[in-house]
């Protein structure tokens, strides 16, 4: 299920206001004592919030940001779908792996995406 608007919003509130959100997913830390995460890839950075113990939907801090240059993937689905970035290890649901592939398409091979059907809109 998509990441709902509520939680696009709460978690664009703490970010620049000039730095668009391109993608957002919801993972797990593996080994974390606070292992649900939204993991979002926005045009300078990618950043992961920790969420609330009591609720999954609410972000709560910044753990940790990536520069927007880093690859996610490759994401192993031989199981439950995972990757890892800068030895940790997060897990996603499968509908996710879409989602970490396309964010891993603008930077890996930007040339084979579509191009913007309305450019000037």
């Amino acid at each position: 299920m998509p990441v709902s608007a509520d939680v696009r919003e709460r978690l664009r509130s703490y970010l620049d206001p000039e730095n668009e959100i391109r993608y957002v997913f919801p993972a797990d830390v593996l080994m974390s004592a606070k292992p649900s995460v939204f993991v979002v890839v926005s045009r300078k950075a990618i950043t992961v919030f920790s969420t609330s113990s009591r609720s999954r939907k609410v972000p709560r801090s910044i753990l940790t940001q990536f520069p927007r240059m880093t690859v996610l993937g490759t994401v192993d689905t031989a199981s439950t779908p995972h990757f890892t970035a800068a030895g940790i290890t997060y897990e996603i649901d499968e509908e996710y792996v879409a989602v970490v592939n396309a964010a891993d398409a603008e930077i890996i091979s930007p040339q084979d995406l579509p191009r913007d059907p309305l450019p000037n809109l």
